[in-house]
């Protein structure tokens, strides 16, 4: 057999089995998808039923970074409140902040709300294009293919975490992750069906999230286990082969609770750039990713009877933060820059995890949401 014609065989064998493992995967899906707020059920493109791109939108830009179980509430409690881009974008950008308080990433929810006001104004219709997408604050490759596909069933290439361990245990990539993203996004391309492209994305992540986890994956009901060589070399849970991971720095700092008799905790917003932009915080002292802050009561940002009320710790992507709590019992008006928050209003404040954890160390209990049945405290 000539070569060329063995190069075409080859091919035409990949290719064949590239719509096998499609196949086999969208079939698996139709039985086994998971149930998510933000989903439409398999095949409905080919029943004439289209998903709403807003929905799939916030849902992309909620999970970036951020657990399914996590979104869930957060993805419930915004289409709650503004069910249409055009609600979105007319929502105050502090009440869009406020309802995202504790999900973490907080250029999310600015980059939604840009989006959102951006989109509006274009009539209220998404492109339909990866292209288009990415031109849209916020949106960047993963999500614009993944809107792409999941919306408007384009023909294209979503790689998140999931498909990422899926595709190197399937070829069993030696190549560490952080080198092998471009390989990995090709193989995907290959993969990917003309019929039901937007099924076949989110069956790839079903896969990863539910059968090829990272730890003890479920091999034997992996609908792919017939192509995975990952099999064949006996530890799965090997790939990704991860580069080693340089530890993070741990910055210190001290937090100031400040009550109010009646119960209210003084607050002020942070500036609109940077870490935790646009959110609200009680007083610390000057710590960022890169210095410490000062961790003494000496630092207090005005005088009061400040005693330590406890020390707490969060890790940010790429430092852990350790900050001494402070509490102190005042009264009169707050300082310039701040402003109180009457005890049944602190669990609606934009208050990011970090916070919430100050506030609890000194006042426990205090950013829990009240009963529906309690009694509001007065003014």
């Amino acid at each position: 057999m000539a070569p060329l014609d063995q190069t075409r065989k080859a091919s035409q064998k990949a290719a064949a089995d590239d719509t096998d493992i499609a196949s086999r995967l969208l079939a698996w899906y139709d039985a086994h998808h998971r149930d998510l707020p933000w989903r439409i059920t398999p095949g409905a493109f080919a029943r004439g039923v289209r998903p709403d791109p807003y929905r799939v939108w916030m849902s992309e830009v909620m999970l970036q970074q951020t657990t399914v179980e996590a979104v869930k509430a957060y993805f419930r409690n915004f289409v709650e409140k503004w069910p249409t881009i055009e609600a979105l974008a007319a929502a105050p950008t502090e009440d869009v902040m406020k309802a995202w308080a504790g999900l973490g990433y907080y250029s999310r929810a600015r980059n939604l709300k840009a989006c959102a006001d951006l989109v509006a104004l274009s009539g209220g219709r998404f492109p339909d294009t990866e292209a288009g997408l990415r031109e849209l604050p916020g949106i960047g490759a993963y999500t614009a293919a993944a809107i792409a596909a999941i919306a408007f069933d384009r023909p294209a290439a979503v790689v998140d975490g999931n498909v990422e361990r899926v595709v190197t245990r399937l070829h069993s990539i030696e190549t560490p992750l952080s080198e092998a993203k471009p390989q990995i996004r090709a193989l995907v391309e290959k993969l990917v069906p003309r019929a039901r492209p937007g099924d076949f994305a989110q069956a790839m992540m079903d896969l990863g999230a539910t059968i090829c986890t990272p730890k003890r994956p479920r091999c034997m009901l992996c609908p792919l286990r017939a192509d995975c060589s990952a099999i064949l070399t006996g530890d799965p849970e090997r790939f990704p082969v991860r580069l080693p991971k340089d530890d993070k720095p741990l910055r210190k700092g001290a937090a100031f609770v400040a009550e109010r008799d009646d119960g209210a905790i003084l607050l002020r917003k942070r500036p609109e750039k940077g870490l935790l932009g646009g959110m609200t915080e009680v007083p610390t002292t000057g710590w960022t990713a890169r210095v410490d802050g000062a961790t003494t009561a000496d630092a207090a940002p005005f005088p009061a009877d400040w005693r330590r009320a406890g020390r707490i710790g969060h890790v940010f992507t790429h430092f852990a933060l350790e900050l001494e709590v402070f509490h102190a019992q005042i009264k009169g008006d707050a300082p310039d820059g701040h402003f109180w928050s009457l005890a049944h209003e602190i669990s609606g404040e934009a208050l990011p995890t970090v916070m919430k954890k100050a506030i609890e160390a000194a006042i426990p209990g205090a950013t829990k949401k009240p009963s529906p049945h309690s009694a509001k405290r007065p003014a």
